[in-house]
């Protein structure tokens, strides 16, 4: 029996549309003339989805109980037994109610496909088991219900289904997803547009992978092995030389200039363990690639460029860039050039060759080897020295035995020699001792004595093996003694990085860290200095870490300085270190710095966490405190209107005690109305329509709002005002909010003016209290005096700037002059101007 196909809608969230999306899929298939049952929806009480689910057959949920409560479930052997063509099942990671055959839905389905039906299905991106994690840090909450990534990955067929933040929380909104009673909560936590983007990113990503899955699986089981561009993937290789952060760099101006491509980066680490890269240089590259966005990789191989070239086939590469040779000609003569070999065996794959300052010249024919190279500088000169002291001696002492020894002895005892100088001080020595016993033993030994020249036939043919069996047994021994000592320097340098390593991974905080570097290196003492970026003339520093007798406090007051980075430094006290112990210290620096790095972003995590804790918290408050308010002001100012129409004439006090009261409870209704729309602001449950608005217009709406009665204020608008881009309902409001409070606030007999000015790309309109003409017959208007900051706080000028800067303009609120005048400054873009008349005059 062949098995059934599975087909899975994948969302980053609810209400994206996947129930709604897997019935249209079903109601298509049925047009087909498919037979396609509906095993279980899960419409939410959603008006649309249930709509598309009319007349899909469907098969009645199975009733059970759990701790006194009723469930319903999918009746799986009612589907088996129906048997039809394409079920459709909704909600795959959800957990059946204790006492069904399987624990998960998926385990149904996976009965479904065995049974050969096709299963329609829809699933959630953060229930799959990998992204758990992720999802439970970007919102906060933990998804219990989860699905194991081999059962989605093993889908036919996997359509996302997507929807941006702003519609999707635009359809909350409008009642689309959530009841009423949850729609403020949804919005104020899960549903906010950063943890809606960023599922969304995930899902995205998630399901890039499956599809290059796919394509790597289509090209395994097609037998092709050359690259797909499918998208570009450029491959930079490292060798630990100082070409690569060069090249890292370059790199990424490749992939900066081609969108979706990927950075990657390999060092290839030599079969037998060694290697001539430092781990510090590598460690500060391995960090520049992490910055730039790309990811690093190490591999083993004897042969560095068939590594390389497997790796880049197996990782679909489309470039390669690599440095040019550091070594000479003659090297690459004769152990080969890798950029010349990896592009005669690149095929299809681009292979950049990109220069550097340490890539060799012609200068480099000419270079001496350099002592330090294998074994170090001072057993290289003690090499030389026995060379020089211990060749002499054995002449005179095989002269001194010439009639006892054949020269067949002597060339063995000078090939003791090579193989002693080569154990001590490596290849170089070895090879300038195997030299100078070829011509000792020449003069000496061969006839005629005390000359250069070989008479004798055999002497020749022993002399010529000699020398090239020095040669070789030098090399080789040079070669064992050099990898023997960069051994013991690896050895040294990774057991120094695990400790520090070790440590990093028990917590042990800072200064506990720098006392184990000083303690590793046997220094005095040692500080982690960090730099204030604020100074520019004269550098500040701060001791983060210290350790010993001492420490430093700035970097020149150390013997030694190893950089961090641009602000952290690491500074002893306490010399003696060689430049392969100094390349240790580099990278255990490295390392004290990724601690600090990380200790900081713990610490700005967790307030970052108590802040966003708080906003959950007030927001909280402020929507459960209006839902409050609202119905102890409505029930309030019900009652005061049934008194107000018993007061008779005879209770004229009473009657104004009641309009007073009246309209005290309308303002606190208007601040209700506007600390709900503040907030429902901040939580971006507005909906914006910004377009082209007339000023005229919307400012005869806003001022209408007021009301009527003892509203007066002095308008003056130029002509030819621009349209301001803006929403006009939103923007009425600010102005309404506005000239409440700054008719409010203005002095008793004196006017607030609104005045607007046209400037480059947009439009200026200010407010100003106590500005104008005294109002003629102006009564008692007693001001409550109001501190600067507070009138700058108020919660109605609070509405307006944040409005203000959702439709992309400012306000600025300053004194106006002298007294207690304010001047109120709200600038918006602007549209093309259009011609239009001038408004001047009192508007009431």
């Amino acid at each position: 029996m062949a098995r059934g196909a599975l087909r899975i809608y994948l969302g980053a969230a609810p209400g994206v549309g996947k129930s709604y999306a897997m019935l249209a899929e079903g109601q298509r298939l049925r047009s087909q003339g498919a037979d396609v049952v509906v095993g279980l929806a899960e419409p939410h009480g959603r008006r649309l989805t249930a709509a598309m689910a009319e007349g899909l057959e469907t098969v009645p949920r199975r009733g059970l109980g759990h701790r006194g409560v009723a469930f319903t479930e999918m009746d799986l052997d009612a589907l088996l037994a129906r048997r039809p063509q394409v079920a459709l099942v909704d909600e795959l990671a959800h957990t059946n109610v204790p006492g069904c055959r399987n624990a998960k839905r998926w385990q149904d389905v996976e009965e479904l496909l065995t049974a050969g039906i096709d299963v329609v299905t829809t699933l959630n991106v953060q229930h799959l088991e990998s992204l758990n994690d992720v999802v439970e840090q970007i919102t906060g909450v933990k998804q219990r219900e989860t699905l194991p990534d081999e059962v989605a990955r093993r889908a036919d067929e996997i359509e996302l289904v997507d929807l941006p933040p702003e519609v999707l929380r635009r359809r909350m909104t409008y009642g689309d997803i959530y009841p009423a009673d949850r729609i403020e909560a949804a919005l104020t936590h899960y549903f906010r547009v950063g943890n809606l983007t960023a599922l969304r990113e995930l899902a995205l990503l998630w399901l890039a992978d499956r599809v290059e899955e796919g394509l790597q699986r289509y090209r395994a089981e097609h037998g092709i092995a050359a690259p797909w561009e499918t998208r570009e993937r450029i491959l930079v290789g490292l060798t630990g030389g100082p070409e690569g952060k060069t090249l890292i760099r370059r790199a990424a101006r490749i992939t900066a200039k081609t969108p979706g491509s990927e950075l990657l980066a390999l060092h290839v680490v030599p079969g037998d363990g060694l290697t001539e890269g430092r781990p510090a240089v590598l460690g500060e590259q391995r960090s520049l690639m992490e910055s730039l966005g790309g990811s690093y990789n190490q591999t083993t191989g004897d042969d560095i460029v068939q590594a390389l070239l497997e790796f880049a086939r197996a990782e679909n590469v489309t470039q390669i860039v690599l440095g040019a040779s550091r070594r000479g000609r003659l090297f690459s003569l004769l152990q080969g050039d890798v950029g010349l070999r990896t592009i005669q065996g690149s095929g299809p794959i681009d292979v950049h060759i990109v220069t550097h300052e340490a890539a060799a010249g012609v200068s480099a024919l000419m270079r001496l080897p350099h002592p330090v190279r294998g074994t170090g500088r001072r057993r290289y000169w003690i090499a030389m020295a026995v060379t020089a002291l211990l060749l002499p001696a054995l002449t005179v002492i095989l002269t001194s035995l010439r009639g006892r020894l054949d020269l067949s002895s002597d060339l063995v005892i000078y090939l003791l020699a090579v193989v002693v100088v080569a154990l001590v001080g490596g290849t170089w020595p070895a090879l300038v001792a195997a030299v100078a016993s070829g011509l000792l033993a020449d003069y000496y030994f061969t006839s005629p004595v005390h000359s250069l020249d070989v008479t004798k036939g055999n002497e020749i043919l022993a002399l010529v093996a000699f020398a090239a069996v020095a040669v070789l047994v030098g090399t080789a021994a040079g070669t064992a003694a050099r990898r023997s000592y960069q051994a013991a320097r690896a050895t040294s340098e990774a057991r120094s990085l695990s400790r520090l390593a070790t440590a990093m991974m028990h917590g042990q905080d800072l200064p506990a860290l720098v006392e184990q570097i000083r303690e590793n290196f046997g220094l005095t003492a040692v500080s982690l200095l960090e730099r204030d970026p604020g100074t520019v003339t004269q550098q500040r520093w701060y001791v983060v870490a210290s350790a010993g007798d001492l420490p430093p406090e700035r970097p020149y007051e150390a013997d030694i300085e190893c950089p961090v980075d641009d602000r952290l430094t690491l500074a002893a006290r306490g010399g003696g270190l060689s430049l392969e112990d100094r390349g240790i210290l580099l990278a255990c620096a490295a390392q004290l710095g990724m601690a600090y790095a990380q200790g900081r972003l713990a610490r700005q995590a967790a307030e970052t966490d108590t802040r966003a804790t708080a906003e959950r918290t007030r927001a909280t408050l402020i929507v459960t405190a209006v839902r409050d308010l609202r119905g102890c002001l409505r029930a309030a100012s019900e009652s005061l209107a049934g008194l107000h129409g018993r007061a008779g004439p005879s209770s004229r006090e009473e009657g104004r005690l009641l309009r007073t009261a009246r309209s005290s409870v309308k303002r606190a209704e208007q601040h209700v109305a506007e600390l709900d729309d503040l907030s429902r602001l901040h939580a971006g449950a507005l909906d914006l329509s910004l377009r082209p608005v007339e000023l005229g217009e919307v400012l005869t709406t806003a001022l209408d709002d007021l009301g009527p009665g003892g509203h007066t204020i002095l308008v003056d608008l130029p002509g030819d005002l621009p349209d301001v881009i803006a929403d006009a309902a939103l923007l009425a409001r600010a102005l309404t909010a506005l000239a409440a409070d700054t008719l409010r606030h203005s002095p008793p007999g004196a006017l607030p003016v609104l005045t607007a000015e046209a400037l480059p790309g947009q439009l200026v309109i200010r407010v100003t209290d106590g500005a104008g003409e005294p109002e003629p017959e102006a009564g008692p208007h007693p001001v409550a005096p109001r501190a600067p900051g507070a009138r700058a706080d108020s919660l109605a000028l609070r509405l307006s700037r944040d409005v203000a800067e959702v439709m992309g303009g400012t306000l600025d609120i300053m004194p106006a002059g002298s007294g207690a005048a304010f001047s109120v400054t709200l600038a918006l873009p602007t549209a093309a101007p259009r011609p239009g008349g001038s408004t001047h005059g009192d508007v009431e």
